[in-house]
């Protein structure tokens, strides 16, 4: 597939390696030569030129693309960019916007009209992980799919009843939910029976609605009830937070610009306190009376910044920290210092990009911030390979699993014995080498 993107920031840069990592044909339209810049390893064409340019989206071959990507900053230029590649030729389109009254779905027929097939807001996108954070707090990671499978990571503690369990030991009599990876120091791994639950593995569960409360329990992990919530930064995203949240909710927003800090106090709601200050101050924190807060959530541009004030916050006896972490290379630090939630923009946007350059029917697809493994909700096609036979005699690969089935609106779990139906909605898990061999299964 021939992908154009326009933008070299974060996330073209982030996407471009991720596609070129799976032999796709990227293209790389930026007005900056040093963003273009790659390691020798990294299959990308590059161009140094402008998205809204006739004359470069023609020298880049937008007319034989199948998808352009407009990822700038700037939501304007990523919108014309679309509407010029779609006027040329090109087969889809996707830009990314920061108005959300773009987004929704009364509009969506104008923009394609326009020319532009998609839209992605990562702020938006950003701030729904994070409620849904907070309303499962016991955990690093919620993930529910239409239907009712839902995928829960769980940091492993001493206490957990299935810390040092082999997995075949675990639900031999009913099967309830499905240990779909583990995610240990830096490797993540697809288990068999023979792998055995260690204190501090990150594990990825799917189960049903009706029985998280038996994953909680098997876990070891207890409710916590999220109703005091202190915000460092005063972004977009921090902004959409605040909307998000219930009106009940006592919010506490800390901005360190106190010009900044006066105008987002004019527009917030009464149940916000805005003050001017920085969260990595321990004698703030302790002044604010964080100890009584149950959650801290970092959202500044400062990756290191947002790691500091999370650590802080624990220390001072905060349960729940949520943190942005824009720099890959921070999310493992991140890891081992035992910080909750992370967020990062550049997966989030990736993950909705990704699903629309498979050819399987995708639902959903998101990438797991803590592993390199992603999660896709797919529709078993009529006649496909995955319908023909029990799952123990598939044949999957090793680096994927089935995490769970929606059949005739109904969740289930999948076993051995588990015959797929056509139509049936799949959670598939799997490490990043196995994402494109999903397509043979599935179509």
């Amino acid at each position: 597939m021939k992908i154009i993107i326009g933008g070299a920031g974060e996330v073209g840069r982030h996407l471009s390696k991720l596609l070129s990592a799976e032999n796709q044909d990227i293209i790389l339209i930026d007005d900056n030569e040093e963003n273009l810049n790659f390691p020798n390893n990294y299959e990308i064409m590059t161009v140094v030129g402008n998205p809204t340019s006739i004359r470069d989206l023609k020298y880049a071959g937008v007319a034989s693309a199948d998808m352009f990507i407009g990822v700038t900053p700037e939501e304007s230029i990523n919108m014309t960019a679309c509407m010029l590649a779609h006027n040329l030729g090109v087969k889809k389109t996707i830009a990314r916007v920061s108005n959300e009254e773009y987004l929704l779905p009364k509009n969506a027929e104008f923009f394609t009209g326009l020319g532009v097939g998609s839209l992605i807001c990562p702020e938006v996108l950003a701030a729904n992980e994070i409620v849904s954070a907070l309303r499962s707090p016991w955990s690093r990671q919620w993930w529910e799919i239409a239907g009712g499978i839902i995928l829960i990571g769980i940091k492993i503690r001493e206490n957990a009843p299935i810390v040092n369990k082999y997995l075949y030991d675990i639900g031999k009599d009913e099967k309830i939910y499905h240990i779909v990876a583990i995610k240990r120091d830096d490797q993540t791994i697809i288990p068999s029976g023979s792998d055995q639950i260690l204190q501090g593995d990150l594990l990825y569960i799917t189960t049903t609605k009706e029985h998280v409360e038996d994953v909680k329990s098997a876990t070891g992990k207890a409710d916590m009830e999220i109703n005091k919530v202190t915000i460092m930064g005063g972004g977009r995203i921090a902004l959409k937070v605040c909307d998000l949240l219930p009106r009940s909710m006592q919010i506490k927003l800390l901005e360190i610009n106190k010009e900044k800090s006066y105008r987002i106090a004019e527009k917030v709601d009464d149940n916000i306190l805005v003050i001017n200050g920085d969260g990595r101050n321990t004698d703030l924190l302790i002044h604010e009376n964080i100890k009584n807060c149950n959650a801290f959530i970092s959202l500044t541009g400062n990756s290191e910044a947002n790691i500091l004030a999370c650590v802080a916050a624990k220390s001072l006896g905060v349960q729940k920290t949520i943190a942005e972490i824009e720099n890959l290379d921070y999310i493992q630090m991140a890891e081992k210092l035992n910080i909750g939630n992370i967020i990062n923009k550049k997966l989030i946007a990736s993950s909705h990009i990704y699903r629309f350059l498979l050819d399987a029917d995708v639902s959903t697809i998101k990438c797991l911030t803590f592993a390199n493994a992603d999660v896709a909700e797919l529709v078993a096609r009529e006649g496909s390979k995955v319908t023909k036979k029990q799952v123990k005699d598939l044949r999957l690969p090793k680096d994927m699993t089935l995490g769970g089935k929606i059949c005739n609106g109904r969740a289930e779990m999948i076993n051995g014995d588990t015959i797929i139906q056509a139509g049936d909605h799949v959670v598939v898990f799997c490490l990043n080498t196995a994402m494109r061999k999903i397509e043979n299964y599935f179509n």
